[in-house]
């Protein structure tokens, strides 16, 4: 990924990135380290995310590995002390750590809504909570990753739908008590990404990805990079007087929310 554009815009800055062994986050983290800033990542995995960050080590970026479970309040915070103690105040928290399956309501256990409900809510609620303490203010961005789920039904979804519309709420709700202190949060909504995770499980068959793109407007799957720049963005002076947004990255996919999804017309799957 190249961000020549955006090169040294974030120098100086200090970078936590939550859920970043791979997919979008990883993603957006390269995009945080190229654009300037010490970046620590953290997910469950010590092996993966030591083999990310080690992986911006080896791109000539400053960058570190913690091992840490959102569910986790405290091992989270013990994380961004550790962050802190290495690099000094934050200025940029990034929470997407979330977990998805496909299941109707009556297929699914208790515990397994449960389960994406921690990961996803939960799990924003404290990255987000435990990083204030932390954070260089005024001027510190804070960015959750939500789903086009937190405002469209989905068959299927149930628990996804109902933990990303907690995550606006956590987004928005923190962007008015934290915004006279100079702290700005806003959450990004990412459409269909190409080579995720997400991606693979939304789409499981052929006829899932036709029926996908030919409903996103633009006609073509995004990429991480176009996260990525909306990140930076977000946390640059350009985006001072933003908070509280819940921008859709999605290539016009949420017009079409209905038939951009394959799990919502069991034809399609």
């Amino acid at each position: 990924m190249s961000i020549s554009l955006r090169e040294g815009i974030l120098a100086g800055r200090v970078a936590f990135v939550a859920g970043a062994s791979s997919g979008i986050n990883l993603g957006v983290a390269l995009g945080f380290a190229e654009a300037g800033a010490k970046v620590a990542l953290i997910s469950r995995s010590a092996e993966k995310i030591e083999a990310a960050a080690q992986g911006l080590r080896s791109a000539g970026h400053d960058a570190v590995g913690f091992a840490a479970d959102v569910r986790d309040f405290a091992a989270v915070d013990k994380a961004l002390a550790a962050t802190r103690n290495r690099y000094g105040e934050i200025d940029i928290v990034l929470s997407g750590a979330a977990g998805n399956f496909i299941a109707p309501a009556l297929g699914m256990s208790a515990n397994a809504f449960k389960a994406v409900v921690d990961i996803d809510l939960l799990g924003t609620f404290n990255v987000l909570r435990a990083s204030f303490q932390y954070l260089r203010r005024p001027g510190a961005s804070l960015i959750s990753i939500t789903a086009g789920q937190a405002v469209h039904p989905m068959r299927d979804q149930i628990h996804a739908c109902a933990a990303k519309a907690g995550v606006n709420m956590v987004t928005q709700c923190l962007a008015m008590e934290w915004g006279p202190e100079g702290v700005r949060v806003n959450a990004i909504s990412p459409g269909p990404i190409a080579d995720t995770e997400g991606m693979r499980r939304l789409t499981p068959s052929p006829q899932a990805e036709a029926a996908y793109l030919r409903a996103i407007p633009l006609g073509t799957y995004g990429d991480k990079r176009d996260i990525a720049e909306l990140a930076i963005f977000l946390c640059s002076e350009g985006a001072r007087y933003i908070t509280g947004a819940i921008l859709n990255c999605d290539g016009g996919s949420s017009l079409t929310a209905g038939s951009a999804s394959s799990f919502n017309d069991p034809a399609k799957r």
